[in-house]
């Protein structure tokens, strides 16, 4: 065995009771701190983990059934600082990493100690109790305690790394192989649901009605109030800096005297902040505005009870500093507020995340992994023209070394992100929050009131909590300036979170290109940068999946609707009418089609399946490129829905479109009537255009036994 151990290697030397948990080559400097030993009762894996925005995972042994701790100790070592053999992998029918991220060997080792309870239940002793047929027993366990294909094949494929990894032990405990390995995870699995392809895309985008005011709220934040937010933060440290550094002087005491003098005289509210839910004398603000010591400030508010008149009299502490944001023309603040201004700076950079992570389609971990500089101002190309702002990203979830090996650091994409001018603005924002060369949500620089220890961007968790609180914030203003078009209602689905941004985008992009979604000009700007000029290459993560994904399932769900209309009697006209009617009768085997990233990109290659719904134009597109007049964007194998042309060769009408016409014709000639001459013309003549469509409809418009 020492011999085999010396010669290969694969197989590592057994560990000590004092030896580190994760070897020194593999610890990451900044949490070196943390690394344990291997006879420690927690084992913390953040030495390995690189990624700014990661947790910092944990294996508890206290968890694990007493009498098989020695052997999973040694086979989660072995996880940690081995990795699988290359031939071991090609062998695989299922894509596996030699090396795994921290996260998943903490999850992997979770799955490995399930298997242990589930073996110590039935008094199996040693991991060397698990032949194939016990590990085939439990494998149809798992089938009676999981409804999710997706989550059995992550166990199973856990368990298959603990054969693998025995198989390198230098002390093996004698694991057979799975049967699943051997035969395949199919005769263990359920069957996979139809459409279903899990992970984010199964993920529910936000509501158009609550995404729309959110991205509002978002970008007002960013363009209208950042510079009157980053004004009063720092107005606010610098009172903050001049009352600590304040000594107690006559001349100080005199002006506090007689300031709170004032204050109380007249009855006026005294000046407070809040903290634990509670109104409090704002000490530090009176100390700095009146040139007191806050030692003075404690000694006259215990003189005078300040603390009881403050919770029955609460006041601002306004600041001196011009409100220059706007909301529709009208200032959005009398005064900025002492009090509030880290409030403000914390859902400045939450507004920030939400344009950021929103209108580019990155991943979560991307956006917290970005850093200044990562947007640098375009060059004007060998034609003069000044190209589009691109964002500098690292990708973390498919980050792998040369070797297939997880790089929890990240590696920097071979095709950087496209960033519209509100993106832009986000990050500019952003980069006069941190210092130079930081993460531009280094958790220090957003954590303003109390930073947890070590380096890093804020977490996910963080994040999310943020947005909730964002959203409630934007509802109160929403309330005090009477906009109540402008409230964020609650999202059907429930918390917004971060990972549902990237789904909501490319189900936006799809199906609302100029609808009701705030600013969908900006959709129709990225589905350009995007998909047209290419900066989403092909890979398998691009954002450009998505959209393709969102994309068919629009198209299917419009021609499952025209299908029902249709054998219901229902007609259709336009010059691509026959050709949608062939199409609708094909919704059947639509409706059994599993939209994967793979079926998606061939659906849309088959145009004679393609027919998209414009609702703003009140018409159906049956896509053809040789008949498309609305590529003036340059998008190729989609239409552009923004830019639909009258008379293009591609249009089909329905009759509820022809009755929609005709109400949106009454709207205009009751809007014409209390307008001035010219535009009541103007109306007049877009209401008789509306009719004269509808009525061509009726007149030309066939139905599914007319087609025959």
């Amino acid at each position: 065995m020492t011999a085999a151990v010396d010669l290969d290697s694969y197989v590592l030397p057994l560990p000590t009771p004092t030896s580190p948990v994760v070897s020194a080559h593999l610890v990451v400097p900044v949490y070196a701190h943390l690394n344990a030993v291997y006879a420690a009762p927690i084992w913390p894996l953040a030495p390995l983990t690189a990624n700014p925005s990661s947790k910092r995972p944990t294996i508890h042994w206290s968890t694990c059934p007493a009498r098989f701790q020695d052997e999973l100790r040694l086979l989660a070592w072995n996880l940690i600082n081995g990795e699988l053999r290359p031939t071991f992998l090609r062998e695989r029918p299922v894509r596996m990493r030699g090396r795994i991220s921290a996260e998943n060997i903490r999850d992997t080792v979770g799955h490995w100690k399930h298997l242990a309870a589930w073996l110590n239940d039935r008094g199996v002793i040693t991991l060397g109790g698990c032949s194939s047929a016990v590990l085939h027993d439990y494998g149809q366990h798992l089938l009676t305690k999981h409804t999710s294909r997706r989550n059995v094949l992550v166990i199973l494929g856990a368990l298959t790394r603990l054969w693998a990894f025995d198989q390198l032990s230098a002390r093996p405990a004698g694991i057979e192989r799975p049967p699943w390995d051997e035969f395949g995870a199919d005769d263990y699995l359920l069957a996979a649901s139809a459409g279903s392809s899990g992970g984010e895309n199964e993920t529910n985008p936000v509501a158009e009605q609550t995404m729309g005011p959110l991205l509002v709220w978002a970008m007002r934040m960013v363009d209208d109030f950042a510079d009157d937010i980053l004004a009063a933060w720092a107005e606010t440290r610098r009172l903050t800096r001049k009352a600590r550094r304040q000594r107690s002087t006559p001349a100080g005491n005199k002006v506090l005297n007689a300031y709170i003098g004032r204050l109380l005289a007249t009855g006026s509210a005294l000046p407070t902040t809040e903290r634990g839910g509670k109104r409090r004398l704002a000490r530090t603000y009176i100390a700095a505005i009146t040139g007191a010591s806050i030692a003075q400030v404690d000694r006259i508010a215990r003189r005078e009870q300040l603390a009881a008149i403050a919770a029955e009299r609460p006041g601002p502490c306004p600041l001196e500093i011009p409100v220059r944001g706007r909301i529709h023309g009208q200032p959005w603040r009398a005064r900025l507020d002492f009090a509030e201004a880290a409030t403000l700076m914390r859902h400045l950079g939450t507004a920030s995340f939400t344009v950021a992570a929103y209108l580019t389609g990155m991943r979560p971990q991307e956006v917290l992994g970005l850093r200044t500089g990562c947007c640098p101002a375009p060059e004007p190309g060998a034609d003069g023209v000044v190209g589009r702002h691109l964002i500098r990203a690292n990708e973390y979830k498919t980050a792998t070394d040369e070797h297939g090996h997880h790089q929890s650091a990240g590696v920097e994409r071979d095709v950087p992100w496209v960033a519209i001018t509100p993106v832009v603005n986000a990050i500019r924002v952003l980069e006069r929050i941190v210092p130079d060369g930081h993460l531009l949500f280094d958790h220090h620089a957003h954590d303003l009131r109390a930073t947890r220890p070590g380096s890093g961007s804020l977490t996910h968790h963080t994040i999310t909590s943020r947005i909730e609180d964002f959203i409630a914030w934007a509802n109160t203003e929403a309330t005090a300036h009477e906009l109540s078009s402008e409230i964020i209602p609650p999202d059907l689905h429930g918390t917004i979170g971060t990972g549902r941004f990237r789904r909501s985008l490319a189900w936006h992009i799809a199906r609302r290109p100029g609808g009701l979604v705030a600013l969908a000009l900006q959709y129709g700007h990225l589905r350009t940068a995007l998909v047209s000029e290419g900066y989403a290459s092909r890979s398998r993560d691009g954002i450009h999946e998505l959209i393709d994904m969102e994309t068919v399932r629009a198209v299917v769900d419009t021609v499952a609707d025209l299908h029902d209309d249709l054998e219901s009697g229902a007609g259709v006209s336009g010059p691509a009418a026959r050709h949608a009617i062939k199409t609708a009768a094909g919704a059947p085997h639509f409706a059994g089609t599993a939209i994967t990233a793979l079926s998606a990109r061939r659906l849309l290659d088959n145009e004679d399946a393609m027919l998209f719904n414009n609702p703003q134009a009140l018409l159906l597109c049956h896509y053809k490129r040789e008949k498309a007049l609305c590529h003036r964007d340059g998008v190729k194998d989609t239409p552009s829905l923004d830019h639909c042309v009258p008379g293009c060769g591609n249009i089909v009408r329905t009759d509820r479109h022809a009755a929609l016409l005709r109400f949106r014709a009454n709207t205009l000639d009751v809007r014409a009537s209390a307008s001035p001459q010219p535009v009541g013309d103007r109306l007049r003549a877009n209401a008789a255009r509306l009719r004269a469509v509808s009525d061509t409809h009726d007149r030309t418009r066939i139905t599914l036994l007319e087609s025959a």
